[in-house]
């Protein structure tokens, strides 16, 4: 059965530099008042969720949430 992609929001420690985007697939980068980064955006499948948690891993940051934030919107 084919789902359309999700939204996944990943949070971590400290803020990382806007060039990090691309490299996380576009994901939309987040700064937030307590000192973390949020990673939010269109997950296509489990492999695509896993890669990134692979890189968040690779990066040597602190990864403090992953939440399901329903449907990707289309893009305009």
């Amino acid at each position: 059965m084919t789902r359309p992609p999700g939204g996944y929001r990943l949070r971590i420690a400290g803020h990382l530099d806007d060039h990090w985007s691309a490299w996380f697939g576009g994901l939309t980068l987040t700064y937030e008042g307590d000192g973390t980064t949020a990673l939010s955006g269109a997950v296509a499948d489990q492999a695509e969720l896993h890669g990134l948690l692979a890189k968040v891993r690779d990066l040597g940051v602190t990864l403090i949430s992953v939440e399901a934030v329903g449907p990707a919107r289309p893009a305009p």
